[in-house]
């Protein structure tokens, strides 16, 4: 089959998680900094500098809804520990079968969830390395499947191409596999059915208990690599242009470009403009452009709370939008 197209389960595991990332085409992998890093790079978590909580609304398409709840404290000596639950939810839908194919007047419901726990830490000033360990889980109506994954990211900041001279403005440059775990198989009352052995036969017992057997399906394998460049860095504002390379396990590669420019408000906090496209190259995408914003105010002790918005378009599916609200202390 020609990119395995329609071959893992739990597809919602490639919906990117917060607005920074999504509105930058979702070129992050080597940009993420903050709770999001629990989805885009688990080692992009080391570089969170004070306890954060992050919460994300994800209206997507078809009256579909997303959210994610995200937090991570910092342990001295250790590293940084981060958690973050993702729900999907598909609302209600008719009951149909062969019969009642205009409905039998029941409703299902069926839901995603991922729970993921991630650990990060910096070896040195200029590499830090991440894991997640994640348990995800499927549900329609009576039947469900289970499956154990693990993400693992670096990230690494050179020197190179460093527009200020300072080490710290070089190109950074990370990496990260994301769902690599076990097979799903569904599982519940849903897929039993008696069954008559022998239809045409009279006399024999016509209805033995019978099961159907569901194929394990992957999940989705997704390999990212990518590269930030900070052309622009002075005391009030800073410029970043992003560029990912993904490769999945049931689609075609493809890349992502995003920019970000984030200004310094003296005494208030950072404002951001972020933009860019996604899925390059990709065979017959229906992605598009994407763009946002972000505030981030600042508050008693360098506290801080943020709100970040983000458009996606995703060409006849409609256009979505993103949510985040996040609070350091």
């Amino acid at each position: 089959m020609i990119n395995r197209y329609g071959t893992t389960a739990a597809n919602f595991l490639e919906i990117g998680v917060g607005s920074d990332g999504s509105a930058m085409g979702e070129a992050f992998v080597a940009v993420t900094s903050g709770i999001s890093s629990i989805y885009w790079n688990p080692a992009g978590l080391a570089n969170l500098e004070r306890s954060t909580v992050a919460f994300m609304m994800h209206p997507w398409i078809v009256d579909i809804n997303m959210l994610f709840t995200g937090g991570a404290f910092i342990v001295p000596g250790v590293g940084n520990i981060g958690f973050g639950i993702t729900q999907m939810d598909y609302g209600e839908m008719p009951v149909t079968t062969l019969e009642y194919q205009e409905g039998t007047g029941e409703n299902f419901t069926a839901s995603d969830m991922a729970a993921t726990l991630t650990f990060s830490r910096k070896i040195v000033s200029w590499f830090a390395f991440g894991s997640s360990l994640k348990y995800i889980r499927s549900n329609i109506w009576h039947s469900s499947a289970n499956s154990f994954a693990v993400d693992l990211g670096v990230l690494v900041n050179t020197k190179f191409f460093s527009f200020t001279g300072n080490d710290k403005d070089g190109m950074n440059i990370g990496m990260s596999i994301s769902n690599y775990g076990t097979r799903m198989r569904f599982d519940g009352i849903d897929i039993y059915q008696p069954v008559d052995i022998s239809e045409y036969e009279e006399g024999n017992y016509g209805d033995v208990a019978g099961q159907f057997r569901p194929s394990e399906w992957e999940l989705p394998l997704i390999f990212r690599i990518g590269i930030a460049l900070k052309p622009i860095v002075n005391n009030f504002s800073r410029v970043t242009v992003a560029v990912d390379a993904l490769h999945p396990n049931n689609n075609s590669e493809s890349i992502n470009v995003g920019c970000s420019m984030d200004n310094n408000i003296p005494g208030f906090g950072m404002f951001s403009l972020r933009g860019g496209v996604k899925a390059l190259y990709m065979d017959s995408p229906q992605y598009g452009y994407t763009g946002g914003l972000g505030l981030e105010m600042f508050y008693i002790g360098n506290r801080s709370l943020s709100i970040d918005y983000a458009y996606k378009s995703m060409g006849i599916l409609g256009d979505v939008h993103v949510y985040t609200v996040g609070f350091s202390f």
